[in-house]
Formats: C-alpha cells, sequence, structure tokens
C-alpha cells in the first residue's frame, strides 16, 4: 500500500516538473536578451518546439536519476539541494549539446539561465515542503511504525537516535530478540519479542520498517528476518555497523542478480560524477583552442634553444595507480632523467617527491615555462582523453607511488588533474604531509562546485607564479 502510494506521488511529482519545466523554457525563450532572432513566434519552429519537448520531458527524467523523487524523511535538506544542484547542472550541459546540434538561435547563457532557474522553481516549492512535513511529524502526525530486530547495545542508540530526530516521524512498536540476559534496561520487558513471534507481529502490528540493529550473534537469524520481510512487503535497514564502525557506509548495487553493499573510502554521486566528466570535456577541448597560439610560440623556442624533442612523456600513475603518458613541453636537457642520481642529494621536498627550486637541468626558456605554468598546457589532452581532469590530485610518477604509507595511497582513487588544492595552497611550498592532507581532504569533501572554487584560485596562482619553479 505504501509502495503504492509512493509511486503515485512520484507520477504526480514528474508530472508536475514537466509543466514547470516547459514553462520555464518558453518564458526564458520570451525575454529578448536570451534569443537571438526577432520574435519569440520567430523563434517557435521545429528545431526549438522538439528541444522544448525534450526540456519538458527531459528534466523530469534527470530529476528521477538523481535521486530528487526518492524523498527519505530522514534526508537533510542538503541531500536534497545537492541532487537538485547535480539534475539541473546535467541538464544544462545536455541542453547545450541539444541547442548546438539544432543551431538555437540562443544566447550562450541561455543554457545556464535555464539551469539556474530550473533550480530556483523546484527549490522554492520543495524546501517549503521539506519543513512542513518535518513540522507535521514534530506533532506526532505522519509518523510511521518501526520494528527494531535488537534489543542490545545497538538497539538502545538506534532508539536514542529516532528520539533525537521527531522530525523524522518514526515510532518504535517493539523489539525482536532471541537472547537471555544482555538486554538495554531501558527497553521496556513488554516491547521485547521473540524471532518466532515476527510473522505475527507484522501482520498485527502494522509495521511500515524493520530496522536491524542486533548483536553480532544474531547475523544467523537475518536470513529468515529477511525472507519474512519480503513476503509480507515491509522494508528492512540494515544498520552497516553491525560489520565494524571502523568500515565507511557502504552503497547498494548489483552482481549480477544479486544485490551488493559496496564499502569505498568515499562514495561520489555518479550523477555529480558524469557532470564532472563533461565540463572536464568542454574544458579541454576549450583550453587546447585558446593556449593553441601560446603551445605554437612555446614550441618555436624549445625547437631553436635547445636540442631534443618538444614534448616530454613521462609516466604517471592515474585512477587506482592505472598508468599513462602524460605530456608536458620539455623544460630540460634531454639527459635529464639520467642526471637525477647526481642531484638527489639536491632535493628540497620531503617525502618521496624530487623537487629542486634551481634545478640546473632546466633549460632557459623551460624555466620561463615553469614559472607561468606553460609547460602543463598540453595536458589538456590528457584531459580530453579520460586520462586526467581539470580538478584533481597532481599525477605522481611510479618510483614516488612505491613509497606511499597508510592513506597516501588512497589520493589515487580519484582521477588526477591538472590543478588541486596543493597547486592553490601554495605548490612548492607546501611539504608533502600537508600535501598529501589537502589531496585527502579534496578528495573526501569533493564536489563540482568545489571544482569550479579551485579552477577559479587557480587563475591568480597562473597570472602571479605563485609557488612555481
Amino acid at each position: 500500500m505504501l509502495r503504492e502510494y509512493g509511486r503515485r506521488i512520484v507520477r504526480v511529482w514528474m508530472s508536475l516538473d514537466m509543466l514547470l519545466s516547459t514553462a520555464v523554457f518558453v518564458a526564458l525563450l520570451a525575454h529578448p536578451s536570451l534569443r537571438n532572432t526577432g520574435s519569440l513566434g520567430e523563434l517557435l519552429t521545429g528545431p526549438v518546439v522538439g528541444v522544448g519537448l525534450l526540456v519538458g520531458f527531459g528534466w523530469p527524467l534527470l530529476l528521477n536519476r538523481a535521486g530528487v523523487y526518492r524523498w527519505s524523511r530522514r534526508q537533510p535538506i542538503s541531500g536534497l539541494l545537492t541532487r537538485l544542484a547535480v539534475a539541473n547542472g546535467v541538464g544544462a550541459l545536455v541542453f547545450s549539446t541539444a541547442a548546438f546540434a539544432a543551431a538555437l538561435p540562443v544566447a550562450p547563457l541561455f543554457p545556464v539561465v535555464l539551469a539556474l532557474a530550473m533550480f530556483s522553481v523546484q527549490a522554492v516549492i520543495r524546501v517549503p515542503i521539506f519543513f512542513l512535513l518535518r513540522s507535521i511529524r514534530r506533532r506526532g502526525r505522519n509518523f510511521r511504525n518501526v520494528l527494531i530486530i535488537g534489543a542490545g547495545p545497538r538497539a538502545r542508540e538506534a532508539r536514542e537516535t529516532m528520539e533525537g530526530h521527531p522530525e523524522w516521524g518514526l515510532r518504535i512498536t517493539g523489539y525482536v530478540d532471541d537472547g537471555e540476559g544482555d538486554f538495554v534496561p531501558s527497553v521496556p520487558d513488554d516491547q521485547i519479542h521473540k524471532l518466532i513471534d515476527l510473522p505475527s507481529l507484522l501482520r498485527d502490528k502494522s509495521v511500515d520498517e524493520v530496522l536491524v540493529a542486533c548483536p553480532r550473534r544474531m547475523i544467523d537469524t537475518l536470513e529468515s528476518v529477511v525472507a519474512e520481510c519480503a513476503l509480507i512487503g515491509v522494508p528492512v535497514t540494515l544498520l552497516t555497523d553491525l560489520f565494524g564502525l571502523e568500515l565507511p557506509p557502504p552503497r547498494v548495487g548489483r552482481f549480477d542478480r544479486r544485490g551488493t553493499l559496496s564499502y569505498a573510502p568515499v562514495h561520489h554521486d555518479e550523477s555529480a560524477l558524469v557532470m564532472k566528466r563533461g565540463l572536464d570535456i568542454v574544458g579541454a577541448a576549450v583550453g587546447l583552442a585558446l593556449s593553441a597560439p601560446i603551445l605554437a610560440a612555446a614550441a618555436a623556442a624549445i625547437k631553436f634553444t635547445s636540442p631534443g624533442p618538444i614534448l616530454f612523456f613521462q609516466t604517471r600513475c592515474g585512477v587506482n595507480g592505472r598508468r599513462f603518458m602524460m605530456p608536458k613541453l620539455r623544460t630540460m636537457v634531454t639527459d635529464a632523467e639520467a642526471l637525477l642520481p647526481q642531484l638527489s642529494h639536491l632535493n628540497e621536498m620531503d617525502g618521496p617527491v624530487f623537487k629542486i627550486k634551481d634545478d640546473p637541468r632546466v633549460t632557459p626558456v623551460g624555466r620561463f615555462l615553469r614559472k607561468w605554468s606553460i609547460d602543463e598546457l598540453p595536458q589538456f589532452w590528457s584531459v580530453l582523453i579520460g586520462d586526467m581532469s581539470l580538478v584533481g590530485p597532481r599525477p605522481p610518477i611510479p618510483s614516488e607511488v612505491v613509497q606511499y604509507q597508510g592513506s597516501e595511497r588512497r589520493r589515487l582513487s580519484m582521477r588526477p588533474g591538472l590543478t588541486c588544492l596543493w597547486q592553490v595552497s601554495g605548490r612548492n611550498d607546501v611539504q608533502f604531509d600537508e600535501w598529501m592532507r589537502l589531496d585527502l581532504e579534496y578528495i573526501d569533501t569533493w564536489s563540482v562546485g568545489q571544482d569550479f572554487r579551485i579552477l577559479l584560485r587557480t587563475v591568480p596562482q597562473v597570472l602571479f607564479a605563485r609557488g612555481s619553479s
């Protein structure tokens, strides 16, 4: 019943968003500064109508894919707004592609304005409803009955968590535990039931959710608990700290026909990662186009001032240690690698990284290219083909990776980038431990918005040659 009711609510929301997205699209077209044609009537031609239908029908699908319609009473407002932002960001990229393919006569800023308008309209409607529902639940209405599996310390913590969040609207109908003498004293005896009573409890007590917060000794009983709940149609929520507090939160997935719980240090939203990749492709293409004259001039300077190739390819480690060849404009003499052992005692960086501020292997032209980060412009190609990203931890060389200890290797869990927190925080002036800490902080707190902020902070770093050598 609850599941069918939930599906109806989703259909209503999708229909509403379909109307809203169409209305916003037409309203923006009506604004003269956002179109490149005389009148709205002239603009409403075949291609525009086609893209308009794409917006009207496609935008709710993006919202659904981002999980916007999966309203959870335990979801914070930040989670809802993040899903809205990601969905509308992806929508802007999709619309930009469609507008370019159909040669729509709209202003270049139209996709951005469309996404911002969509986000604003959706947030204005959803945020008040979000807080209204929470207010109603705090007053004891719109509640859900929860049956807890277990009556020990984990069950007590689960109950205290629910009591600390009255806005969730959760009420405990009882506890199921076959243990002897290890019940938490604060759990009333008349609310503790045996596992054999579970079928009758699910049928007689109007249970909306079963929360598994049992001790490890009850793991063997979970199969029968889940099977009984599935038979009756009651959802089961498993507190995954059952396997230890040291594990990170898992992500639910599939292994053919079987469900999985995937444990990873950080789970990033797939939709946001798709948006990040889209920005990488667009940014790299634009970067290569804009830097082409600079690259041509730099290539000529390298060719006529020192013998050897223009480009230098170095093996670097990408995601999870996968190796790739990273291109740079050559800034050193051709036998620079062979000279490295003779200079190792001059290393000015701690840890496995080798850096010399006044490296004698660097050519005069190379010193200029390094100062203004021109030597790294070819890496836009690595971003375009997917070896790198615009923003991410800088790719290390294999000899550095083999010296990583503990959590240092976790910096390889994300695609390496042209710029990162380390580069906008001092670059070569930052010591190795702080460098690693900044990279892990980026991975743990990553968002598309954070990438934009780092890119903006990178501009003055390059223009004023801060921390480069």
